[in-house]
């Protein structure tokens, strides 16, 4: 969420955060500054009242001790008609307040300087690319071909127990889950001093509101209405979560946590050879890594948060590029984020496996996590960043795909042999 100030001192930059993003209620600015302007009006006459009524009362105190008691019943009764006065305009200023926050949740961070700008995914600029892409003197098969063929995974009765999307592994297949999992999380805590979290895997509305779920992406979560809860797509809104409506030090921050879990998502609208295999799933597997920071420090972190991602990438021996999202496709709460694609040479494109993220104080504001200097002073809020570290599906499709062999087997990437048990699948 903006900080309302924002809007009063120039409601021009958050007007152009709207477009840049592509959204088209830019009238939301001025609809909101509307209502904010009522509402300090009100305000202002609130005190007024409240400041009469005050006076008002030592003037009924000192007559009464002079014993005028005709004149202060007098105004005993005129205060009865200012204080219902009051309390009608505190009503309306709390009807103005709530529609002021829900009109304020649907206004997007504002890009960061660096981004760049654009709508489509062609506007995305790359800044890095690692590894040569991989050359096979046969025709390398795509992973689905190399599931079934190996006996990996089932799709086919997935679908038959819960639906499209919502694979079973089968022994390496499995596995190679398993195996991915623990050494995301051991490296994500050796190698980045993260502190591991097991989370929560539903969560109510204001944590899905406080992380900019709510109300930008309903549609693509599952719901348990019933229980009024909704399936995670992602551990970053348990996690961030963790610490919603505290006060931390300072001195404490950064504050590092990682966490597996599986995540749901509906993946609306979502269709054709893109959802083919592991690319597009609705049940699947992430760890991810989210930082709380003091605000001088967080581009710096986004920086470092991206180098850890890109490690494991590099320690797979999977070749890769990295994005700079422009405004219109890095989504609603980031102010800047990567993203960061493997090479997929059974299917010869780019797949996402990480997008790492800055929010600045965006979450933080919406759900209320501050620090404290040592010094004192108003609690500032922190900023929020996360990342991918890294979500499973496409990051096994690559591995099975650059790693085949003539003969339909697989060489297991180094760093996970110990973890499989195996060097090779076949």
């Amino acid at each position: 969420m903006l900080d309302i100030e924002l809007l009063r001192s120039d409601p021009e930059v958050v007007k152009e955060a709207v477009r840049a993003k592509g959204m088209e209620n830019s009238d939301l600015v001025d609809q909101i500054t509307t209502i904010d302007s009522e509402w300090r009006r009100g305000k202002t006459e609130l005190q007024t009242l409240k400041t009469e009524l005050n006076e008002r009362g030592r003037w009924i105190a000192e007559l009464m001790r002079e014993g005028s008691r005709d004149e202060a019943q007098i105004l005993v009764s005129e205060n009865a008609g200012l204080k219902d006065r009051a309390a009608g305009i505190e009503s309306s200023l709390k009807n103005l307040s709530d529609r002021r926050r829900r009109m304020l949740l649907e206004l997007p961070n504002i890009p960061h300087k660096s981004v760049p700008a654009g709508l489509m995914p062609d506007d995305n600029t790359e800044v890095g690319r690692w590894g040569e892409l991989s050359t096979f003197d046969f025709r390398p098969r795509p992973h689905w071909e190399l599931l079934e063929s190996l006996n990996l995974a089932d799709f086919s009765r997935g679908a038959k127990v819960t639906g499209a999307g919502f694979p079973f592994y089968i022994g390496y297949g499995a596995r190679l889950q398993r195996a991915l999992i623990a050494w995301f999380l051991d490296f994500a805590a050796s190698e980045g001093g993260y502190t591991e979290l097991q989370a929560p895997l539903f969560v109510n509305a204001a944590s899905a509101t406080a992380t900019g779920q709510l109300p930008d992406k309903e549609d693509q979560m599952y719901e348990v209405t019933r229980d009024e809860l909704f399936a995670i797509p992602t551990a970053e809104i348990p996690v961030t979560n963790f610490l919603r409506d505290e006060i931390l030090q300072s001195r404490d921050l950064p504050v590092r946590y990682c966490a597996y879990t599986p995540c749901f998502r509906r993946e609306a609208g979502s269709y054709g050879k893109d959802v083919r295999g592991l690319n597009r799933l609705h049940q699947f597997d992430k760890v991810e890594i989210v930082q709380f920071v003091h605000p001088e420090t967080s581009y710096d972190v986004l920086e470092e948060m991206t180098s850890h991602v890109e490690r494991l990438l590099q320690a797979l021996k999977l070749p890769y590029r990295k994005l700079l999202m422009c405004a219109g496709d890095m989504g609603f709460t980031q102010a800047k984020k990567y993203d960061l694609e493997v090479w997929s040479p059974g299917q010869e494109c780019w797949l996402e496996v990480s997008s790492i993220s800055n929010f600045e104080a965006f979450q933080a504001r919406r759900a209320g996590i501050r620090f404290k200097d040592d010094t004192g002073g108003k609690p500032q809020f922190v900023h929020t960043l996360n990342g991918s570290a890294l979500a499973l599906p496409r990051t096994v499709a690559a591995i099975l795909e650059t790693r085949q062999t003539a003969d339909g087997g697989i060489i297991v990437p180094g760093v996970l042999v110990d973890y499989l048990g195996t060097d090779r699948i076949e």
